[in-house]
């Protein structure tokens, strides 16, 4: 049985009552016959965050925000040297966005996926005219639109510029007659979007506080020629492309993998691209019959609501492996740049490590040594409030993957992500 003090820290970093995390736990081993993976995790969290204390020149004795400073000083000094190695991009250009949506396909090369074929994607356009969007566009008829714009630009512009009303009820419902084959083979579509798009997209801009997102569907990604005007955003930029190269990878395995089903695969398809997660807490069974369960969150529930319910139950969480993909491919920079020597790797596996610091009034706070988490942090601009969630959901994965794996992981989300839970 873990020590209670080491139990109790790891509760308190995932914000859990030490019971739940004692209780799964006891249920893994059961399950597995493993033994000693909380020791473990708690003891690799430590040896991390002494190691990354060591290198920032710090003890562990310093203050939260001195912690907190140092590690966006670190990635502030990291996104500079990338910027410089880039030939310093300017974010409001087109081709400079490119360049940095490049370096990114090196760090995430993920090969080709299963996507949504472009005639269908562009008959859909034609069955439901966007008009909104026409309107921007100044054209008349679908069939000019189609004709004359870009189709990845015209599936972008769609969810910045149209009712959202319109696109789930009318537009995204003719969803529901997909087919296995209208799928087909082919690479990820990543690049920036025309100037023509700009203005259209500041209002999403805005609410996402980045100028990157992605077409699951039709395997694309797109950026949006607009700078936040934040530091750090050439790394907060590689970072979220990254991570949407191996999100997109993700899922288009799942779409291949439903495709064995041609009677079901619609809607797990839409149930994919809404990111379904389970809605009601599901039934407590007699201590004698409980098995390991674990729920399977594919979205941003914090975001939402950092103290929704799901997040303090034990769970697996695809875009923490996203993320920690994407760190990998960060501190693996200088193995496609090898001109580039700034010490990146420094934030390597450190995707699940966080520790307690006081604060000046001597309230302990968690403090992320999280590289994504760092860098989003700077969107508060230096206000102690940061971002944990990514920092979070890494943990909850990483006891997973000592216990069983990351390759049984995935294959269990991925035979259950749309129940929304799996049991052992």
């Amino acid at each position: 049985m873990i020590n209670d003090e080491k139990a109790a820290k790891l509760a308190k970093i995932l914000r859990v009552d030490q019971r739940v995390l004692g209780e799964i736990n006891d249920l893994m081993e059961s399950a597995t016959g493993k033994t000693g993976v909380l020791d473990i995790v708690y003891d690799e969290n430590e040896t991390f965050a002494q190691k990354a204390l060591n290198d920032l020149g710090l003890s562990r004795k310093v203050p939260a925000v001195e912690v907190y400073d140092s590690l966006i000083s670190k990635i502030e000094a990291d996104d500079l040297a990338v910027f410089n190695a880039l030939d310093r991009p300017n974010l409001n250009e087109e081709a400079d966005c490119q360049r940095i949506i490049d370096l990114a396909a090196k760090i995430a090369p993920v090969g080709k996926g299963f996507f949504l074929k472009e005639d269908i994607a562009r008959s859909f356009v034609l069955n439901e005219p966007p008009k909104m969007m026409m309107s921007c566009r100044g054209f008349t008829t679908a069939e000019d639109l189609v004709k004359n714009e870009d189709l990845l630009e015209i599936f972008a512009a769609l969810r910045m510029v149209e009712d959202p009303g319109w696109l789930n009820n009318v537009f995204f419902k003719q969803y529901e007659k997909l087919t296995p084959d209208d799928f087909e083979e082919r690479e990820i579509n990543a690049r920036a979007l025309s100037k023509s798009c700009v203005e259209a997209a500041r209002k999403f801009v805005k609410k996402k506080y980045h100028n990157i997102s992605h077409l699951k569907e039709l395997g694309a990604i797109f950026v949006i020629p607009v700078t936040l005007g934040i530091s750090g955003e050439t790394v907060r930029s590689l970072s979220l492309l990254a991570h949407y190269f191996n999100e997109i990878k993700f899922y288009s395995d799942l779409f291949r993998h439903f495709a064995g089903n041609r009677k079901t695969f619609a809607k797990n398809l839409i149930s994919l691209l809404r990111g379904d997660v389970i809605e009601e807490r599901l039934p407590i069974f007699p201590k004698e019959l409980r098995r390991p369960r674990w729920l399977i969150v594919q979205r941003y529930l914090a975001k939402a609501d950092p103290n929704d319910w799901r997040l303090f139950e034990p769970h697996v969480d695809p875009e923490a492996t996203h993320w920690q993909k994407a760190e990998r491919g960060l501190a693996d920079i200088p193995e496609v740049m090898p001109h580039f020597k700034n010490g990146i790797d420094f934030w390597k596996e450190l995707g699940f490590v966080g520790d307690f610091f006081q604060t000046e009034s001597g309230i302990p706070v968690l403090v992320s040594f999280n590289i994504v988490d760092a860098a989003m942090s700077l969107l508060k601009e230096k206000e102690l409030s940061k971002y944990l969630y990514h920092h979070q959901e890494a943990m909850w994965n990483r006891i997973f993957v000592e216990f069983m794996g990351e390759e049984k992981m995935n294959e269990l989300i991925r035979d259950n992500i749309i129940k929304g839970y799996f049991e052992l």
